[in-house]
């Protein structure tokens, strides 16, 4: 290569870059370099090269140039060493340069590209390097908006080669559509510069130089030299993302529909399943108050065995089901524990006596925060299992409270539960496999009891010794207050047959349900008339003329009318508060419409016959609903 020829290549270049001969005499100097030392190019030609070092690093200079002649090679940019370098004016600054000789006809011509390091010690090809290595595309326009800088990674994104973008508009990498918005945007973030991180700000879109548009994030931040100001821009290409978060999008909504789609089915359930059940039982207790021959009786009481099994599986897999589609909302209350401990200890201690078990329970003025029904579910639970699962010895309801805290435990001298085993008795279907393990039930009723603590937030503590007897409690806070003065009505745990007397009003949809019910009061001694509808209930009133005893309705009619709605009629018309059953599997509803009603309560279907004749007669004879 001649000396002319690198001369040129030199003076195309941008960096500053100056060629010396083998006596380190000045013989090229290229604009940037006159421009980095405050000299005119042909004022350094001849001139040696330590004319560019600090006076105090002369001699020390021209010993490495020496060196470096005995043995040429190329050297990389770097700063490790100190090197400074000399202006015309006096002032000095850091550099880094990089050597690198050419062998021409006239000899060995040395290249020596150099280049300035700021003040803060970070050189131009550290700037470079960190640029390059930036994980996001990068892009810095000028105060003109014109693109100053860019990395490797904007060119990847948008497509075009540097120079192509280099000294354009930055509009060039966005949507013809969006170029002008943009351009104002862009003046009116000049005049107020601040830092803006990433995401914030509207849906961005970029354009590739193909043409094809993809969504990105950018964040903003000033720049300032001495001299101009720049606006740095990372741009991160959010095309996966924006991916991931649509089909985000499309799950949740495609899960709450399966949701909606879920609880409407329960909600259907409650009701319809139900109902064929509910009409079963109350033929079987109509039955058994018109029969008297032994062996149909026996046959009555084997179906309703198998009528009961059905209805605490269809109960347990609704509940189920319910729960886990979170369509249970706990309706909490103040109110004594005492009466919830009285009524379970009525339905349950009966059946103990049937088994040849002892049956207790312990008293307390505590009053609680919960949800009745609820909490009444758990404690059941854990009683009938305590009864299934014990052979002979007792059965009992403890009461504790300390410190705030009221514990109940049900405490039995049954077969116990193995200590492997305590952590699987809540799983779904679950039975124990201890001997003389009863067979009858699904595995279910722990499992509800495990979601129901979860949902009123109560301590669930099991204890249990493999053959001894197992203890399963709850605990849940206390609330001030004296607890319910009214004193618990005595009512009977079943009536006698054919005791009842008056007129009851039946409000039921379901022809089949409506005759069940007919058949079942009529047996009972009750006088029946019955309508469909809140709309009939009007129809009804003109052709009665005695104030009805009692009234028992379905939620749901016919119409789209509510039970609640054809008790206010018929109470309305008669000018007195009628007590009044509200019937009904979905129970989330009707509990809050039915406290709207005063001297009204709450039947879940499937209705135990006797249960509800004796809250029948009840009402009948006072004139008010039973608590429970």
């Amino acid at each position: 290569m001649s000396a002319d020829a690198v001369a040129e290549l030199l003076r195309a270049s941008a960096d500053c870059h100056i060629v010396t001969d083998a006596r380190g005499v000045i013989r090229e100097v290229n604009l940037g370099a006159a421009a980095l030392f405050g000299y005119e190019p042909d004022e350094l030609i001849g001139q040696p090269i330590e004319v560019l070092v600090p006076e105090d690093r002369r001699e020390w200079h021209a010993e490495l140039r020496t060196r470096y002649q005995a043995s040429p090679r190329a050297r990389p940019m770097e700063s490790s060493q100190e090197l400074f370098g000399l202006r015309k004016d006096g002032s000095t600054f850091r550099a880094e340069i990089a050597l690198n000789p050419v062998v021409t006809e006239e000899g060995i011509l040395v290249t020596t590209t150099i280049r300035e390091i700021r003040q803060n010690g970070v050189s131009d090809t550290l700037f470079r390097q960190l640029l390059e290595s930036a994980p996001d595309a990068m892009v810095i326009i000028d105060e003109d908006g014109k693109i100053a800088i860019v990395n490797c990674r904007a060119e990847a994104m948008f497509g075009y080669e540097r120079a192509d973008m280099l000294g354009q508009p930055v509009e060039m990498l966005l949507p013809e559509r969006l170029r002008r918005i943009h351009a104002a945007h862009r003046s009116g973030f000049a005049m107020n510069p601040r830092l803006r991180p990433m995401g914030q700000g509207q849906e961005l879109v970029a354009r590739a130089e193909d043409g094809s548009e993809f969504p990105v994030e950018i964040s903003l931040s000033p720049v300032y030299t001495s001299k101009h100001r720049f606006i740095s821009s990372v741009i991160r290409d959010v095309t996966e993302r924006k991916r991931m978060e649509d089909e985000i999008i499309a799950a949740r909504l495609e899960a709450e529909r399966a949701n909606k789609a879920n609880s409407a089915f329960l909600a259907a359930a409650s009701h319809d399943l139900r109902q064929p059940v509910q009409a079963l039982s109350l033929l079987n207790g109509a039955l058994r108050r018109t029969i008297t021959d032994e062996r149909a009786l026996e046959m009555v009481d084997s179906q309703q065995h198998s009528l009961t099994a059905m209805t605490n599986l269809l109960n347990s897999l609704l509940d189920i089901s319910r729960l886990d589609a979170g369509a249970v909302t706990p309706e909490c209350e103040d109110f004594p524990i005492q009466r919830l401990i009285d009524r379970l200890s009525d339905e349950f201690a009966r059946q103990a006596q049937h088994a040849g078990l002892e049956f207790s329970a312990g008293t307390s003025t505590a009053v609680i925060n919960s949800d009745p029904n609820l909490l009444d579910e758990i404690i059941q639970n854990f009683v009938s299992n305590a009864i299934r699962y014990t052979e002979s010895g007792s059965v009992r309801m403890e009461c504790e409270e300390s410190d705030g805290i009221f514990t109940l435990k049900v405490i039995d001298t049954g077969i116990g539960i193995a200590e492997d085993q305590l952590d699987e008795i809540f799983r779904e279907f679950h039975q124990c496999k201890a001997p003389g393990a009863s067979k009858e039930g699904f595995g279910l009723g722990l499992a509800i009891v495990k979601r129901l603590s979860d949902l009123l937030g109560l301590h669930l503590h099991v204890e249990s010794k493999l053959g001894k007897g197992s203890s399963f409690s709850i605990s849940l806070p206390m609330v001030d207050g004296a607890g319910d003065d009214t004193a618990e009505q005595d009512v009977e745990s079943e009536a006698p047959h054919g005791s009842g007397s008056g007129l009851v009003i039946l409000i039921e949809d379901d022809v089949n349900v409506a005759n069940a019910w007919g058949l079942l009061l009529e047996a009972e001694g009750y006088r029946v008339a019955m309508a469909a509808s809140a709309s009939e209930t009007h129809a009804l009133m003109e052709h009665i003329d005695e104030t009805p005893a009692l009234l028992i309705s379905d939620f749901h009619l016919l119409d789209g009318s509510t039970g609640v709605e054809a008790v206010s009629v018929i109470r309305e018309h008669f000018g007195i508060e009628v007590p009044a059953f509200i019937v009904s599997g979905d129970t989330s509803k009707v509990v809050k419409d039915a406290r709207l009603l005063d001297n009204c309560t709450l039947m879940c279907k499937p209705i135990d016959t006797n249960r509800l004749l004796t809250a029948a007669r009840h009402a009948v004879q006072t004139g008010e609903v039973p608590l429970d």
